[in-house]
């Protein structure tokens, strides 16, 4: 399929089995379940092609042999799976079809959106990333308290200082600070919030979601993307959503969004005809109970590619 104005008709699904960059095992299993869960069959239910890339396998990988920077615990693995991951989420974009990556935990997604914003930059579009996350996953190896890669994405992807070689120079493709919008924030470290106090970066913690309501902050973020004709890649954090909805994850953190606020986040996306690409992260079945967790991640993706309760026209400014 080729790049056009409409919204794309093909879905393709990447398994990236990654659990090195956070402290809990269990990850891995993230893309197994998903896909037990229904994602592809619910995707077709809504008219979509579905082309099932499989996994990314350790086998693939290609490991370096270059000393690591202090801080930064399993570097050198973590950097074979988002090279693997970056080039793949590239050659996806680039086939017209909206990407989907099943984490795996959030370190994946220093490649996948690293490769799907390489794509946009060729196209002369700005990729906005909104990270639906109950943590800022903005340190650096200067910052970060425990060393895990997982809570580095947002830095890297920003281009902050510290993993400077953890993608081939021609391959890297950061966006700027304003692109990025962290949504759902309740756990912040100290040096980290000290940083993020230094950037433009969008941010919408639980508080202001209280105050304001995810309609009214939902359609602040959209607007500023589409201010700049831009396109849209959500990183969902499983730990977004509040542990009772959601208790498979390894970092739960309690007063996250409801079942609720989450499906309304979802449709107002869909609304919005933006989504380009998609990575859901940091599910781990080990952890679940009897499989809700997974299932409660698809019915989200259901609601954001335009599963409804009755039907409703679509906003005519929704295409891009």
């Amino acid at each position: 399929m080729t790049e056009s104005s409409a919204y794309p008709t093909t879905v393709s699904l990447l398994g990236v089995p990654i659990e090195v960059g956070a402290s809990q095992k269990g990850a891995l299993m993230g893309p197994a379940a998903l896909r037990t869960a229904g994602i592809a069959q619910l995707l077709e239910s809504l008219d979509f092609k579905v082309e099932d890339h499989g996994d990314i396998s350790p086998r693939e990988l290609s490991f370096s042999d270059e000393a690591p920077p202090a801080n930064a615990k399993h570097y050198r693995e973590i950097k074979a799976w988002i090279g693997e991951t970056s080039r793949r989420a590239y050659a996806m974009a680039k086939s017209g079809a909206i990407p989907i990556f099943l984490g795996g935990d959030h370190s994946l997604s220093m490649g996948s959106v690293n490769g799907v914003a390489r794509h946009w930059h060729e196209q002369e579009r700005e990729l906005f990333v909104l990270w639906l996350d109950a943590h800022a996953d903005y340190n650096t190896p200067a910052t970060t308290i425990t060393g895990n890669m997982h809570g580095m994405s947002g830095a890297f992807l920003c281009g902050e200082p510290g993993l400077d070689d953890l993608l081939p120079r021609e391959e890297r493709s950061s966006i700027v600070t304003r692109q990025l919008g962290l949504f759902g924030l309740r756990s912040v470290d100290k040096k980290e919030k000290e940083l993020l106090a230094q950037r433009d970066v969008w941010i919408a913690d639980m508080r202001r979601i209280d105050e304001f309501g995810v309609s009214v902050l939902m359609r602040e973020f959209i607007e500023r993307v589409r201010a700049r004709s831009g396109v849209l890649h959500v990183s969902l954090d499983v730990d977004f959503l509040d542990p009772v909805s959601a208790p498979g994850v390894g970092t739960t953190v309690s007063g996250g969004a409801t079942y609720r606020e989450a499906h309304l986040v979802m449709e107002m996306l869909q609304d919005s005809g933006l989504v380009r690409s998609l990575d859901l992260v940091e599910l781990n079945p080990f952890l679940d109970n009897r499989g809700l967790t997974a299932r409660t991640v698809v019915e989200l993706v259901g609601s954001l590619f335009g599963q409804q309760i009755h039907d409703r026209p679509t906003p005519s400014n929704a295409v891009v």
